[in-house]
């Protein structure tokens, strides 16, 4: 009972911080980026819950029980990607004000490329959002003892009434308690615990095979697998592109990305060893996606048990809601502004774009297991057709109209033939997909002229956006996209 009070008092401070959310949401902008307000603590720990999600926390430990240290390499890849973006891609997209990926090409490739990207985008987003509605059901199961259905509804319903009330106010608010809850319930708790219990470092040493501490162990395939897609496709992903602009400025958006990366590796040692330690004290599991949960009841007393099991629903529930609120942003600002100016954009608007895209994602977690398919498509999708073309827009000035459609279709036909000619989670689709692009894309721009409508739209001679509460620029063109900050 107590374990159980202290998961409801986690969701109800979830519903309260989306109360507090809404008051703060005036403007489509408050609820898209937090009105560009977020200081570096806010920042760097809402960058990083929307990165660790449940494959990074569960799935993180399970990857542990069954490789050692080596089962970091997935989230060491999330982590890379996301210092990455602050690195390279923070200035141009903060001075520029765009904030999702089919924007980006749509100033600089026009409509059709904002079209198809946003197809992708939408796609990746949403499936990956119902893979961690599956998981918040699957933990919540466990606890309450309830059906699938009933805890995924649970779940989904604490999601939707924090972020539809106040957008990426509400849900940055409820991600730095979630990101408190995390560090305290692996760092402070079940990871010095669960070692401690297997015996100490020493100790597991001698109880485990010797590749269970090589950096290696997981296979030099696997690792190269895993950075293609998700150091390459985390640089492309929605959320993290639209965590950028809540920054107040772009040093914090820069140095805050990076160190959220750092944290996101130790977050993925802290999950390793843990997995490790939990493969010492439970070798014999049926299912290695119960080591988390398993090893977190052998090992941790009633309420810290519940804190812990709070710390996986936070992982999932941050996730989630930072990918949703990614695919109605796309909807809002790159299908329907478009077509019905900003009278679409509005804050009621982003509102019923975001609770349709949640009851869709319900709609896919009910109907499914498992997305596990889904999600490999996507992810593969989205890494070989738009990181080429986005990367041009932004870095290469005779990159044209044409090239960028060329790569988006050679892309994504040379991903789907592998998949079906490879399989469905073989490495090679990815790998031939962005090759496929990249040649297409650069063959392509070559031989063709840059489009005279879309050369004012390069990022470098867009206006840098004013600091938080300035009043924004006029679009840089006349027949320019309009920035988002203009509506």
């Amino acid at each position: 009972m107590a374990d159980k009070l202290v998961i409801l008092l986690y969701l109800a401070v979830m519903i309260l911080a989306g109360y507090y959310g809404m008051r703060r949401s005036r403007t489509s902008e408050d609820f898209a980026i937090a009105g560009r307000r977020l200081g570096p603590f806010m920042y760097t720990s809402a960058m990083s819950t929307v990165v660790l999600g449940a494959a990074s926390t569960v799935g993180g430990v399970s990857l542990g029980w069954q490789y050692g240290v080596s089962g970091m390499a997935l989230v060491l890849a999330l982590a890379l990607g996301i210092a990455a973006i602050g690195f390279f891609f923070a200035g141009k997209l903060f001075r520029s004000g765009v904030y999702t990926v089919p924007d980006a090409l749509g100033r600089r490739f026009g409509g059709s490329s904002r079209v198809m990207s946003s197809a992708i985008v939408v796609f990746y987003t949403l499936m990956v959002g119902v893979g961690q509605i599956i998981g918040i059901g699957s933990v919540l199961t466990v606890v309450f003892d309830v059906t699938p259905t009933t805890a995924a509804f649970i779940g989904w319903a604490t999601i939707m009434i924090y972020s539809v009330a106040g957008g990426m106010w509400s849900i940055t608010l409820t991600d730095v308690v979630q990101f408190l809850v995390k560090t305290v319930g692996i760092f402070c708790l079940l990871l010095p615990l669960a070692v401690h219990e297997a015996g100490g470092f020493g100790t597991m040493r001698e109880e485990l095979p010797d590749d269970f501490f090589s950096p290696t162990g997981i296979g030099i395939g696997t690792i190269g697998a895993y950075f293609l897609l998700f150091f390459f496709g985390f640089m492309i992903d929605q959320g993290n592109w639209q965590r950028l602009l809540t920054a107040r400025s772009e040093r914090v958006a820069r140095w805050g990305a990076v160190a959220s990366g750092g944290y996101c590796a130790l977050y993925g040692l802290a999950g390793a060893l843990i997995g490790a330690a939990s493969r010492a004290l439970l070798p014999n599991l049926d299912n290695p996606d119960d080591a988390y949960a398993s090893v977190a009841s052998l090992v941790l007393p009633v309420g810290l048990f519940g804190l812990v099991i709070a710390a996986a629903l936070a992982a999932s529930m941050s996730t989630a809601s930072g990918l949703l609120i990614g695919a109605s942003t796309v909807l809002t600002n790159d299908v329907l502004r478009p077509l019905g100016g900003a009278r679409l954009a509005s804050v009621r608007a982003n509102r019923i774009a975001l609770f349709a895209v949640g009851l869709v994602a319900l709609a896919f977690s009910f109907a499914l297991d498992s997305v596990v398919g889904a999600v490999t498509v996507a992810a593969d999708v989205l890494a070989a057709a738009l990181l080429v073309p986005v990367v041009g827009a932004m870095f290469w000035k005779r990159s044209t109209t044409a090239g960028a459609i060329a790569g988006v279709l050679a892309g994504t036909a040379a991903c789907v033939l592998f998949m079906m000619v490879s399989g469905l989670y073989a490495n090679e689709p990815v790998a031939y997909g962005m090759l496929a692009c990249l040649v297409a894309f650069v063959g392509v721009s070559l031989a063709t002229r840059p489009d005279p409508g879309t050369g004012d739209l390069d990022f470098e001679d867009l206006p840098e956006l004013p600091a938080a509460g300035e009043p924004a620029p006029a679009p840089a063109a006349q027949g320019a996209a309009a920035s988002p900050r203009s509506a």
